[in-house]
């Protein structure tokens, strides 16, 4: 399980079956048991399992979110790719929305370089514009950190998102499906969403292909919403044709 596949293959497996023994994940990776007892005690301390006599069960059944540094490892690259492609639909000049989120956060990495305004809505992406100057400009909104990323929200948030107009927005997707539109797992963060939603003048929704299809708890609002999407390749194929058929511009990363 500690490198790479092995370690997502055996995440997974709990995942699926709720719950697994070390013996059985060692099986199902190669690994040897001790390294697959140091890596469920990794897991265990993040949040995502339980460590139980023998093995470890989810704690991810409930539809809640994963933890940060659970999602800030999983489909990277396909994440990079989708931040290249929102990063090229965003003009030298414009001003910029930042969503929470880790592909939101390689979205950050990008704009960076370029002399463009943007207002992220999580510390870690301030911090990460802020760490190197550069010729894009830096407005931090108020608001209180929650969870791992530091994801801002509550009425400091929402009055800076008030306050203000955005030539685009880019939107992180817990979930996004036609039928269902832009969902998230925590109502508060719904209430962000929304409040950068109604002050951008375009919306660019940022989704790996796992959250097409997917519906969280909390309705941020119609997917007709989402003027562009951002996806991969995963995406499956009936759910962006109904998007697309909604209205939404999908491009595939």
């Amino acid at each position: 399980m500690g490198e790479g596949g092995q370690f997502h293959r055996g995440e997974g497996h709990v995942g699926d079956s709720g719950g697994a023994t070390v013996q059985e994940l060692a099986e199902l990776t190669g690994a040897s048991e001790m390294t697959i007892r140091r890596d469920l005690d990794t897991l265990a301390a993040q949040g995502v399992l339980e460590r139980v006599r023998g093995g470890a069960r989810t704690l991810l059944l409930r539809g809640e979110e994963p933890p940060f540094a659970l999602r800030a490892r999983d489909a990277v690259e396909a994440k990079r790719r989708i931040a290249a492609e929102i990063c090229a639909l965003v003009a030298d000049g414009e001003s910029v929305l930042l969503d929470s989120g880790t592909t939101c956060l390689e979205v950050a990495r990008l704009l960076r370089e370029r002399p463009v305004t943007v207002m992220p809505l999580s510390l870690q992406a301030i911090h990460l514009l802020a760490e190197t100057p550069g010729p894009a400009t830096l407005v931090v909104p108020g608001g209180q950190p929650r969870a791992a990323e530091g994801a801002l929200t509550g009425p400091l948030t929402l009055a800076s998102l008030a306050a203000l107009r955005f030539d685009t927005a880019v939107i992180g997707c817990c979930g996004l499906t036609a039928a269902d539109g832009l969902t998230a797992y925590d109502l508060d963060d719904a209430a962000v969403k929304k409040a950068g939603i109604a002050s951008a003048r375009r919306v660019v929704a940022a989704a790996d292909g796992s959250k097409l299809g997917h519906t969280a708890y909390a309705h941020v609002g119609p997917a007709a919403l989402v003027h562009t999407l951002v996806t991969d390749a995963t995406a499956a194929a009936d759910e962006v044709s109904a998007l697309e058929a909604g209205g939404t511009v999908v491009r595939t990363a």
